[in-house]
């Protein structure tokens, strides 16, 4: 992987890109998060695919531009970080935040993406309880506690029956929240409120879509994923049956393995000799 500072538009970007590969996927990390978070399972990936990581802006050491990184803006900052590489096309790979970030791509450049996947992440937009969830962390940030984010939304993600053996995992992404800047974080935060409802734009899209999700996800319980797959019949769909919100820490082979089969039948799908 070259890493490496692009210019996206009018905004520097951090990059890790393997550059060889006839087809491509671009891997969106989430909220607290950053290209880091997928070091460990782009080696599944980069044999069979080009693979490209990039920190969104307001994480890892992407610049903070402004009090609200809406989707909007993060979608198309990754647009023009694909048109800056050369890339014509791509699967992207949206985990949680990544996946609202990736939605806002397929409704703004669809002509980019031969199909969007949401890796633990929903086309829903905030319900009222989890913005206001959202408010208090960033009165917490504006307060100087970032350490008890730290503290607890590491673990928080992990299906409780891997916690332990994911404990050097855990660790590290509470390292990245340390180190993301304040008001990166807060930027994401109201950026998040302020999201769309995407599911219509979803239901409408050409672009093929893949659901891959944990069976045991505490953010989206099984009930409300299993309603999302049923409102979703367009959309394919892989469960992870023994992973939280992580599943490419948890269940990192199986998650791999539904990527590049995605990619492949999204190949056959638009290649028009088809």
């Amino acid at each position: 992987m070259t890493e490496k500072f692009i210019m996206a538009g009018p905004t520097p970007l951090h990059v890790c890109d393997s550059e060889r590969g006839e087809r491509c996927v671009v891997l969106l990390h989430g909220y607290l998060e950053s290209l880091l978070v997928w070091e460990e399972f782009v080696p599944l990936l980069y044999k069979q695919v080009r693979v490209v990581t990039l920190d969104l802006p307001g994480h890892g050491i992407s610049v903070v531009a402004g009090g609200e990184h809406s989707m909007e803006f993060l979608a198309d900052t990754v647009a023009d970080a694909l048109r800056a590489l050369g890339i014509a096309r791509c699967t992207v790979v949206g985990h949680s935040m990544g996946g609202y970030v990736a939605l806002a791509l397929c409704e703004r450049h669809p002509e980019l993406l031969d199909g969007v996947v949401l890796l633990s992440s929903t086309p829903n937009a905030d319900t009222e309880e989890k913005a206001e969830n959202r408010r208090r962390e960033i009165a917490l940030i504006e307060a100087g506690k970032k350490d008890t984010l730290a503290r607890v939304a590491p673990a928080a993600g992990f299906a409780e029956q891997n916690r332990a053996r994911m404990k050097d995992a855990i660790e590290d992404l509470a390292e990245q929240v340390f180190v993301t800047e304040d008001e990166g974080i807060a930027a994401l935060l109201r950026g998040m409120i302020a999201r769309r409802d995407r599911n219509e734009m979803l239901r409408q899209t050409k672009v093929p879509v893949l659901f891959i999700l944990g069976r045991l996800d505490p953010y989206i319980p099984a009930e409300a994923a299993e309603k999302m797959v049923a409102e979703h019949p367009e959309a394919r769909v892989v469960w992870l049956e023994n992973s939280g919100h992580m599943g490419f820490f948890e269940e990192p082979e199986a998650t791999a393995r539904a990527i590049l089969g995605f990619v492949e039948q999204s190949a056959k799908t638009n290649d028009p000799a088809k």
